[in-house]
């Protein structure tokens, strides 16, 4: 990969996107990860205003060492980029007291309110976007947008541009590298942060994201047949989460109401 080239071209067009939409930047929601850490570099190198915002939901004090380290770094390289630490627990706490009763069986580790606290993070963007005149940035990869479905609808799906959504897993962190991302963010093992418990990406999926990307790569060509052992198993993850995940990938089904219906 011409990293510089991608580095520069994606730099390019988030300058040009937010000028031509008349916004001042872009905020950007920091987990400790190595995607959001790359794309708030790349919005800090257009040289507009840059928000940087970690939301903590019980975070794991690694993750929240990590965002708050990044901040620092960026603001330290960066004289536009501005970071506030905004704690959602008590918002998401509060929340779950509420549907607590509404609820049978093991409500406090389902995913929907896993989901809930990436839309918490989703609105609290909204919010300050709208505040201060940014868009928000999405910082989902190739494999998690256009793979897997790896995200949460109107969550850490829901943002105004996506930089990074071309770009596999292993070429970020070739961006990382290039980026001087904080070598403690380069080396941390990839989690969505919605869980209580430790849950690594590859534990919820199953699969790495090296295997994954040699499946879609080929998807669409290949069927199960032509795989076999570890590639045949990760073939399958990829082609159920692809098919369970289509409903975020496409755009919103409308009901067509036919022209004559409306004389």
């Amino acid at each position: 990969m011409q990293t510089q080239k991608v580095i520069d071209h994606i730099v390019s067009w988030l300058k040009d996107y937010a000028v031509k939409a008349n916004v001042k930047g872009y905020v950007v929601g920091v987990s400790g990860g190595i995607d959001s850490a790359v794309v708030s570099t790349l919005c800090a190198m257009t040289g507009l205003e840059v928000l940087l915002l970690e939301m903590p939901i019980r975070q794991k004090e690694d993750q929240m060492n990590r965002a708050l380290d990044h901040i620092a770094d960026l603001k330290n390289r960066f004289n536009n980029v501005q970071g506030k630490t905004i704690n959602l627990t008590p918002v998401f706490e509060t929340f779950e007291d509420v549907v607590h009763d509404h609820v049978e069986g093991r409500w406090s580790n389902n995913l929907a309110l896993a989901n809930t606290r990436s839309r918490f993070r989703m609105l609290t963007l909204y919010y300050f976007g709208q505040l201060h005149g940014l868009l928000v940035c999405g910082t989902g990869n190739k494999v998690e947008d256009f793979g897997i479905g790896f995200y949460t609808k109107y969550g850490d799906g829901g943002v105004d541009v996506s930089p990074i959504a071309d770009l596999y897993k292993t070429e970020i962190y070739t961006l990382a590298k290039a980026l001087n991302i904080l070598e403690s963010i380069q080396k941390a093992i990839p989690t969505d942060g919605l869980w209580d418990a430790e849950r690594t990406d590859e534990d919820q999926i199953g699969a790495s994201y090296p295997e994954l990307e040699k499946i879609q790569k080929e998807y669409g060509t290949k069927t199960a047949d032509d795989y076999e052992g570890r590639d045949k198993e990760v073939f399958l993850i990829f082609e159920r989460m692809n098919k369970a995940a289509q409903h975020k990938m496409n755009p919103i089904p409308v009901c067509d109401i036919p022209e004559e219906w409306r004389e």
